[in-house]
């Protein structure tokens, strides 16, 4: 423990002196950073504004559905407004961040190569603390009107940070177990519960290498139920208290590590590589952030058809996807447009539907015309393998973002050498 403590420690120091300069530079930067153009508020101007400019769309590119689902989005964009859309992929968001940062070390103030961002958490936190991000803008979109935030609150916070309008959500998503049920007569109905699991079907399940989102996610997830009293998660991390409040945490994994697919001595990168392990047989029970994640596969012939979801009955993290522009992005005009096309009817009804996305739309249905509602009904396919529907009851919110790189520089040190 003294390790992790000392690699978290450091994390951190590193952290706020890096901060700390970028502030600096911030302040320095001064009236640029406040030049708000173009103006949301005059939506036929962006709109004429945005006609024929490039886009660079940042976004987390190891998910070949994502990636074709936004491939489709470019296509849009550009028949109806001429934005000519590329998908800059990514394998860790945390690098077009750091691209932003060092553009603003640069004096880069408006020819950004980022024009906008796919992101969450605590890299939503590192800009928006630091005056890096363009707005606010977001609830100015015409297409806002159909999140219906007043209804739905949480599209106005980001891992318990407020939005503020400088982010756009454009979908929603919570964590899913899923399973053969050819092999699995009865998934663990919780977190602790799959420890009795895996030591009666020990190497049948295994979870991502943290920093990987989805294996963070397992992390939060086991701590939020693990925990007497979960309130101080969603303040920011305090070291002089990490290691108390995360002990269930580390106790539970050390039990839980040798009944893993190859006594946990290795770990899969990431979800896709986590499915492929349930598509080669080699484990019975998986997880995804996306609820839909076993149905596409079926339906992809990627999985069996024995694969169904599972919500586990102590509730599961849940929160929104959000689309940022950076506060130097060269083309803000043609990401508002984008962003405000991500949260069109057309849009977010081709991201339900299992053949393209499988996604849970963000937008409110009940706020759409009766016939809009009965498309979404249709696409909504019911299919063997679908999860059930979770309630808001259900919903666990995302602690504080400085408890993810907390935990993952903890989990790093402790198990990450194996």
């Amino acid at each position: 423990m003294m390790q992790a403590l000392t690699v978290l420690c450091a994390g951190w120091h590193h952290r706020l002196r890096l901060l700390a300069s970028i502030l600096l530079l911030a302040i320095n930067a001064g009236n640029t950073l406040e030049a708000q153009t173009p103006d949301p508020a005059d939506w036929a101007s962006v709109v004429a504004e945005a006609r024929d400019q490039p886009l660079f769309f940042y976004a987390w590119g190891g998910d070949q559905l994502t990636n074709d689902y936004l491939a489709w989005v470019g296509k849009r964009v550009a028949a109806e407004y001429g934005i000519r859309m590329t998908h800059v992929r990514l394998s860790d968001t945390a690098d077009a961040v750091s691209r932003i940062l060092a553009e603003m070390q640069a004096g880069n103030t408006d020819r950004g190569a980022v024009d906008m961002l796919w992101l969450n958490g605590e890299n939503f936190a590192s800009l928006k603390t630091n005056d890096l991000l363009f707005g606010p803008w977001a609830e100015q979109l015409p297409n806002f009107a159909l999140v219906n935030a007043d209804a739905n609150p949480d599209v106005r916070f980001d891992f318990t940070l407020p939005v503020e309008g400088y982010e756009s959500p454009w979908l929603r998503a919570h964590l899913v177990f899923y399973y053969d049920s050819a092999y699995v007569s009865e998934p663990p109905s919780n977190v602790a519960a799959l420890l009795n699991w895996a030591q009666e079907h020990p190497g049948e399940f295994t979870y991502p290498r943290p920093p990987d989102f989805l294996g963070a996610t397992f992390l939060k997830q086991a701590l939020l139920e693990l925990v007497a009293d979960s309130a101080p998660l969603y303040l920011p991390v305090q070291e002089s208290s990490f290691a108390e409040i995360t002990a269930p945490l580390w106790q539970y994994l050390d039990a839980l590590h040798p009944l893993l697919l190859r006594q946990g001595r290795s770990f899969p990168a990431n979800g896709p590589e986590l499915r492929r392990l349930m598509a080669d047989g080699e484990i019975a029970l998986a997880m995804s952030f996306n609820p839909t994640e076993a149905v596409n596969s079926v339906l992809r012939n990627e999985l069996p058809d024995s694969v169904r979801t599972h919500l586990p009955d102590r509730g599961m993290l849940a929160n929104v996807s959000f689309v940022a522009i950076p506060f130097n992005a060269s083309h803000k005009a043609a990401a508002m447009v984008t962003a405000n096309f991500l949260l069109s009817v057309e849009a977010q009804l081709r991201a339900q539907d299992p053949q393209y996305l499988g996604g849970t739309p963000v937008i409110d249905l009940s706020v759409l015309s009766a016939a809009e509602q009965a498309q979404f009904a249709d696409s909504r396919q019911s299919h063997p393998s679908a999860p059930p529907v979770m309630d808001e009851g259900q919903q666990l919110q995302e602690p504080h973002p400085s408890w993810m790189e907390a935990l993952e520089l903890a989990w790093i040190a402790r198990y990450g050498s194996r």
